[in-house]
């Protein structure tokens, strides 16, 4: 039986104050950083975003943005074509179908053009404060899996099993710690196993 509290106790000690890395002053930022930040560093996202949140300062801005320059603006950040499409889709229908704010509810967020349930739980948690599910991105997924969280491969799968053995009330910092951790210690080429915390407790030490 995987003692999950006790890993998240220790990785609580290990990465105290664990949060969110993207750098952002509202909600849209936030959004459209999250957007980026697929199949992509956070360190790239935040080097793009400074540039491009000063060329386009509001949601209309954006929503006006030409799609061939702003494919440009964001190339360096990978599958720049989907990205544009997602970011300048969102901010049209914010602006039609939310009064020019961004949606504070699943439902609404994954509603918007290119968005999905990873994406509307780092704006619900990081940019609202309000927590309905577990942020699933790649560190998550690897590292849920050596950890014998989960057996799934799909995200929307192992974001049910991480809900179920998960607290509730650690919903919200889970995924920062798992990320933390697995560009810290436990990296996909070649895991730190001799310098890991939770090594007693992972089933996969040193099987790697």
């Amino acid at each position: 039986m995987i003692n999950i509290k006790e890993i998240i106790k220790i990785l609580k000690k290990e990465y105290p104050g664990a949060k969110i890395a993207l750098r952002f002053k509202n909600t849209w930022q936030l959004l459209v950083a999250t957007i980026l930040s697929a199949q992509c560093t956070d360190v790239r996202v935040n080097k793009v975003t400074p540039v491009l949140f000063k060329k386009y300062n509001t949601i209309s801005d954006f929503a006006e943005a030409g799609l061939k320059e702003f494919e440009k603006d964001i190339h360096s950040t990978g599958f720049y074509k989907n990205k544009a499409k997602s970011i300048i889709g969102s901010a049209k229908r914010i602006l039609d179908d939310f009064g020019g704010k961004v949606p504070d509810t699943m439902e609404g967020l994954t509603g918007l053009p290119g968005i999905g349930r990873k994406t509307a739980n780092v704006v619900l948690s990081s940019g609202f404060g309000i927590v309905v599910g577990v942020v699933v991105d790649t560190h998550v997924i690897r590292l849920s899996g050596k950890l014998g969280f989960t057996e799934n491969k799909d995200p929307g799968r192992i974001e049910k099993d991480l809900m179920e053995i998960v607290p509730q009330e650690e919903w919200g910092v889970f995924s920062h710690l798992l990320i933390l951790h697995g560009r810290k210690i436990c990296v996909a080429r070649r895991p730190l196993c001799a310098e890991c915390r939770i090594g007693k407790l992972c089933p996969s030490a040193f099987k790697c």
